[in-house]
């Protein structure tokens, strides 16, 4: 059932499923079984970070599904308080280490934290390029980056980021920061794709499902994955694991697609820290 998720190819070549399953604020108790169950259902894509706290038990989770690691993409990301060089390295290795895997298939810089280190998040991403250069990360990225770190990063480094993972959803569509991606070959996953469950009332969302017969939540996936989005939803229900992988049947037309995009309430919509100040 994998093979149905659409994958989507990064500027270094590598291919990434473009539905995966969130493991953010899963607890370690429970993210075993809950990587284990997503992976059944079908999903190929795991993201974790090493701020969530549950990369062992995310990595035990791959190992009870009993998948071959090449089967299974998995990502995580450098802690805030990792971003000088000898603790950035010191932490990858950590991660791996808790995965028990000898590599990543996407290793990010979870916050650019322009108000620590002087706002050195360069060389930061200069210790990613090697993980990349010798094998241990296929491919890197950042999260959470604006523009402006964007551009310092084109302007001071020779690897282009191959995803940025962006707060986005229809209250946030953060268009300037896609557009950004779109043009200089970054793409962009989204993370809190249904604004932590805001949209799903969304009277627009709510006609929109009722009219094809879908949840509120499939809807929004479905708009996110004809954007282009990367996205990755959580949930330990096992209902709703299903029900946010079911969205490969169905598609959206051109007016649908336009009515949720009108739904962008630009940064009032923002549910999280904005990537300029926190850290």
């Amino acid at each position: 059932m994998a093979n149905i998720i659409p994958t989507v190819t990064l500027n270094d070549g590598n291919t990434i499923p473009q539905l995966g399953f969130g493991v953010f604020q899963i607890s370690p108790a429970d993210s075993t079984e809950a990587v284990r169950r997503a992976l059944d259902i079908g999903y190929r894509h795991i993201d974790t970070a090493q701020g969530y706290g549950n990369e062992a038990e995310v990595g035990q989770g791959v190992r009870t599904a009993g998948l071959a690691r090449e089967e299974v993409y998995l990502t995580s990301k450098l802690n805030n308080n990792a971003h000088r060089p000898a603790d950035a390295r010191a932490a990858f290795q950590a991660s791996l280490d808790a995965l028990r895997t000898d590599y990543l298939d996407l290793f990010l810089i979870h916050w650019p934290v322009p108000t620590r280190y002087d706002g050195d998040f360069v060389s930061t991403w200069k210790v990613l390029e090697e993980f990349k250069a010798d094998g241990r990360a296929r491919s890197i990225g950042v999260s959470n980056f604006q523009v402006p770190h964007l551009e310092r990063l084109a302007a001071e480094t020779e690897v282009v980021p191959a995803v940025n993972q962006i707060e986005a959803h229809p209250y946030l569509s953060n268009d300037e920061v896609r557009a950004y991606g779109a043009k200089n070959g970054i793409v962009t996953e989204a993370w809190s794709p249904i604004a932590q469950g805001a949209v799903l009332d969304d009277p627009t969302i709510t006609d929109i499902a009722a009219q094809l017969g879908r949840t509120p939540a499939q809807v929004v996936l479905r708009w996110h994955i004809q954007r282009g989005d990367v996205v990755f939803p959580k949930s330990v229900t096992p209902t709703r694991m299903a029900e946010n992988f079911q969205i490969f049947d169905f598609a959206l037309d051109e007016a649908t697609m336009e009515r949720i995009t009108r739904l962008d309430r630009g940064e009032d919509g923002r549910t999280g820290p904005h990537p300029d100040t926190f850290g």
